[in-house]
């Protein structure tokens, strides 16, 4: 398996430096620091990232170096395209950090102005397309009002920026997972299969609240005896040889909670993600359990799916990898990417488990943190041909990457399982006479 090129723009060691004679300035404009600074990091093509600066008391202190407040992830393509001069006002792309202090919103009807401290400014150059690790920045830099003028202090940002090179494979499934698709490797125009996706449904109920909806035929008999759950669905992932390599199949069904039609956070439905047992043929051993439910918006609804890896130490049975809400009616990215987690920063996160026997883990872990594996799918009933990448550093053979295709067809399906279960099923029309 060749994997695409991937660059992981990080910008982190964050640290602001106020001189005492800025503190005391009312004319500067920054002397009231009991609220918290913000920075905003725009990158061109990539939505706007807000991350909070920690304000640093003392002269000696010091962020820490290890710390990442924001990633970016750049195809070759988006390299590309930003090297590209722009219009005449902002003919050169490049990476703004912009420091505010204050929060946007109101107090008491009041309405609360946030401040811009200063900007820190960092050109693309032909380094980023490069494909070798660099840091592009470290240290500290003036960026106040006054940075220009000699012999006045200025605010002072520290950060870190650093590129590395983040190789991923790309697979998607041939067609929606319940028709059984095979699963095929992009590589530019190039698709290669690799695995076959296998759907089935065993331990049925009488009538199915969605084999209706998929088959187009209506009974209105069944839909009096209709059984208010999901169950028994159960994916299978083979090699090109036919060998079952990875599966997922749903532990606890999907049924609507008490008072409502919905599958709801109290009792969310539930998938066992599994590989073969080296030391038991035809048996499998539980890698992760990926929960779903459905959460009432008051615009849109969303399905929230959440992964936890599984283990076999009695101290920490399950590790929360990741919680993602995805809209119901457009679809949207399931992943696995601690620098994107709202409390990664917090969290030492030990390498992904390899599903496989060897048992050493450490392979599958020599960066800590950072992009797993992403997962885009559709809104329920739409055609869903899940898109799936997947970090090279998390993959040292085939069946590793086969599990992420069971936890992806897991979530995929985890949209249609959701779905109300009084929703009304409109029945074939007639064609017109």
């Amino acid at each position: 398996m060749d994997p695409q090129a991937f660059i992981r723009l990080s910008i982190g060691s964050l640290g602001l430096r106020i001189p005492g004679t800025a503190l005391k300035s009312e004319k500067s404009g920054i002397h009231a620091f009991s609220s918290p600074c913000l920075c905003e990091i725009r990158l061109r093509g990539f939505p706007v990232q807000t991350v909070s600066v920690p304000l640093l008391s003392s002269p000696e202190a010091a962020p820490d170096s290890h710390s990442i407040a924001s990633s970016f992830y750049l195809e070759h393509s988006d390299v590309k395209a930003m090297l590209v001069p722009g219009c005449f006002y902002n003919p050169h792309a490049c990476l703004e950090i912009a420091v505010f202090t204050g929060r946007k919103g109101s107090h008491c009807g009041v309405g609360v102005k946030r401040q811009q401290i200063g900007t820190f400014k960092l050109e693309v150059g032909p380094e980023w397309g490069a494909g070798k690790p660099v840091v592009l920045f470290s240290g500290w830099i003036g960026i106040g009002k006054n940075k220009h003028e000699s012999g006045k202090l200025s605010v002072e940002l520290h950060l870190r920026v650093r590129l590395d090179p983040d190789p991923r494979y790309v697979f998607q499934f041939d067609d929606v997972t319940r028709l059984s698709p095979q699963i095929v490797q992009l590589q530019g125009s190039i698709k290669q299969p690799i695995f076959s996706c296998r759907f089935s449904r065993d331990r049925v109920p009488q009538v199915d609240p969605l084999s209706n909806y998929w088959s187009g035929s209506v009974d209105d008999s069944n839909l009096e005896t209709e059984r208010r759950e999901r169950k028994g669905w159960k994916v299978t992932i083979h090699d090109l040889s036919g060998s079952a390599v990875a599966a997922a199949f749903i532990t606890t069904p999907f049924v609507p909670s008490t008072g409502c039609d919905w599958v709801a956070r109290s009792n969310p439905g539930a998938w066992l993600i599994v590989s073969p047992d080296p030391c038991r043929p035809e048996s499998w051993q539980p890698w992760a359990k990926l929960e779903a439910w459905r959460e009432r918006g008051s615009i849109r609804d969303s399905v929230c799916c959440r992964i936890r890896l599984l283990s076999e130490c009695q101290e920490a049975a399950e590790l929360l990898m990741s919680e993602i809400h995805i809209n119901a009616e457009k679809g949207g990215e399931f992943f696995i990417d601690t620098d994107r987690q709202m409390q990664a920063a917090a969290a030492a996160a030990p390498p992904l488990p390899s599903p496989q026997s060897s048992g050493d883990y450490a392979a599958l872990g020599p960066v800590v943190g950072g992009f797993v594996m992403s997962c885009r799918v559709q809104g329920e009933g739409k055609s869903s041909k899940p898109l799936v990448q997947l970090a090279m550093r998390h993959v040292t053979c085939v069946e590793d990457a086969a599990i992420f295709m069971a936890l992806a067809a897991a979530a995929d399906l985890s949209i249609e399982a959701c779905r109300p279960f009084r929703r009304k099923i409109r029945k074939p029309s007639c064609p017109s006479l």
